[in-house]
């Protein structure tokens, strides 16, 4: 017989060999047993990580993984990271750019100019709106002029220093930003109602508008290009007008030309529609004069 060690087995009193013994003393981290110093292997070479509550440390190869490739685990990459990963996220396209407003700006005007005179300055080019500045209420002889299309900009720029009357009119290229300038600039002006403006409508009057008899027609002039016989009938909307009574005066091409004619039941109601004169009609103020069945039957023809 042989002698096994001092080692009981558990429970039932046996005496465990030196090969366990053996075991236990060459791999303690196998049972989770601390052993002495007597051993040769550290196992700190494996580093101080600890996994889970188990209290087992954990090897290189784990630790290799959390540094190369920390991505992996929702870490920052570092420095020593060899490949960034690129973010595919999807991205929107850029809104388009607005399109340039096709208008120009006038100068040099004559002062008693009119729409229908823009439109013969401008001939065979399609004018969408023209807009008059004024400066304290007086014009200032200049405008803004909007084209249906970019490219007849080109073809109005070619009409720089032409005459209209004895005058010759400068033609300068405009944009969105000064045309809604002016816009704003009239509305403005208009709802300020500077004693400069009251001053020139006085002068207006005296100059002919109340000294004219009225026949019960009334001239519109400065209507918007798009104004339909509603937007009229709105403007006198205390006047009792059917429409019937509203005449839009076209021009040959059977486009607005902003002048128009009303019938009202009677010379006293286009009298006191005068009040009206110069009031606005969206961004346009309207100029009013007295007018007869005569010059009415002479622009429907022709308008024809």
């Amino acid at each position: 017989m042989f002698s096994r060690g001092r080692y009981g087995d558990v429970g039932d009193g046996r005496d465990i060999g030196m090969k366990r013994q053996r075991y236990l003393n060459h791999n303690p981290t196998y049972f989770g047993a601390a052993t002495g110093s007597s051993h040769t292997y550290d196992a700190s070479s494996y580093g101080r990580y600890r996994d889970g509550d188990d209290d087992r440390e954990m090897g290189l190869k784990r630790q290799r993984l959390l540094d190369p490739s920390p991505s992996y685990f929702g870490r920052t990459a570092g420095p020593s990271a060899l490949y960034d990963a690129p973010s595919y996220g999807y991205m929107e396209p850029p809104l388009p750019l607005p399109l340039p407003l096709p208008v120009v700006r006038l100068r040099g005007l004559p002062f008693d100019c009119t729409e229908p005179d823009v439109f013969e300055f401008f001939h065979g080019l399609d004018i969408v709106d023209v807009l008059f500045v004024h400066k304290g209420g007086r014009f200032s002889g200049e405008a803004f002029c909007i084209l249906a299309y970019p490219l007849q900009v080109d073809f109005a720029l070619q009409r720089n220093r032409q005459n209209m009357g004895r005058r010759y009119v400068e033609v300068f290229r405009s944009d969105r930003q000064e045309y809604y300038g002016a816009v704003a600039h009239e509305v403005s002006d208009m709802r300020g109602g500077s004693p400069r403006r009251t001053v020139q409508r006085a002068k207006s009057n005296d100059n002919g508008k109340e000294s004219v008899e009225h026949t019960g027609i009334l001239r519109l002039r400065g209507l918007p290009f798009s104004a339909g016989k509603d937007d009229i009938l709105e403007f006198f909307k205390e006047f009792d007008i059917s429409e019937d009574s509203v005449h839009i005066v076209l021009n040959p091409d059977g486009r607005a030309t902003g002048e128009a004619f009303v019938e009202f039941a009677s010379s006293e109601d286009s009298k006191c529609a005068m009040e009206k004169d110069r009031m606005t009609l969206g961004s346009r103020y309207i100029e009013l004069f007295p007018s007869s069945t005569q010059e009415l039957d002479e622009m429907v023809v022709r308008g024809r």
